[in-house]
């Protein structure tokens, strides 16, 4: 009998471990194979740079197709070294096991289309799934990486050999909770305020992306979302980004491959209509 459920327990085990290779294989089947430093980096003044912060849904968990890793000499963004390189999804640097397309590449296409063709766009990853805005504040150490730390060395690079023109944000259902709602406006201004001193510019623009519509605890996710259209009415360099009408990717919580584009290019077109003046 013992011997049985020996067997059993093996035969489980390795059909979840073949259950999870065929997940990761579906997920990174069309990752890029090779990426390219950047040879000629474009001067400083030439170079727009991003930074892209918050947690799951800017990190990005959307299914990466050929056409997402098509390289653009205008796209830029860093490897783990902090090097330049040619930018393919995903961006991402951080949780190679859960990692996949965020909406960098889709906001730097639709910039490219839009600004003067000596203007190179340098997109810099910094979300961390599943982080709160108290970690953020309080520089914690998350799935193996300090937030506000990680976020001033990721600036610095991209002072170093650009201009930092935006942040991209979307983070809160890790605050979407009772306990949690009532300070998030307040955490906002605090965090915002570290983003600006850090980056110099205490009137950098910040453009923040609702959460979805389709959550479980929807009703909490909607007061996350009163929260930051509260505070995108008290400071006149941000702009929320809508995402009611996006779907997720099957897990109530992730905005699937075509939100991400779409919320790429919404926060595209709210940085040329509202900020690029």
């Amino acid at each position: 009998m013992k011997y049985f459920f020996l067997v059993f327990f093996l035969f489980v085990l390795q059909e979840n471990s073949f259950s999870q290779e065929n997940i990761d294989f579906e997920r990174t089947k069309d990752f890029p194979k090779t990426i390219e430093k950047v040879r000629d980096i474009p001067k400083k003044e030439n170079i727009w740079a991003f930074i892209m912060a918050g947690q799951s849904n800017m990190a990005g968990r959307g299914q990466v197709e050929p056409s997402d890793t098509i390289p653009n000499n205008r796209i830029l963004t860093i490897n783990p070294l902090g090097e330049i390189v040619y930018a393919k999804e995903p961006l991402h640097l951080y949780e190679p096991t859960r990692t996949g397309l965020d909406c960098g590449m889709a906001f730097s296409k639709i910039l490219l289309e839009n600004i003067p063709k000596n203007i190179s766009i340098l997109i810099i990853p910094t979300a961390i799934g599943g982080s709160s805005i108290t970690q953020w504040l309080g520089d914690s150490l998350y799935r193996e990486v300090k937030l506000l730390s990680n976020f001033k060395e990721k600036a610095a690079i991209a002072q170093k050999y650009g201009i930092i023109k935006g942040i991209l944000w979307h983070q809160g259902e890790s605050d979407a909770i009772a306990s949690r709602i009532p300070n998030h406006d307040k955490n906002l201004v605090d965090l915002f305020s570290n983003f600006r001193k850090i980056t110099g510019n205490l009137t950098l623009p910040i453009m923040i992306g609702e959460l979805g519509s389709y959550s479980k605890t929807n009703e909490d996710w909607q007061k996350i979302n009163q929260k930051l259209k509260e505070y995108t009415s008290i400071d006149q360099h941000s702009a929320i980004i809508q995402t009611q009408d996006f779907k997720h990717k099957g897990d109530d919580i992730h905005f699937n491959s075509e939100g991400q584009r779409m919320m790429g290019e919404r926060f595209a077109l709210t940085f040329l209509q509202k900020f690029n003046k």
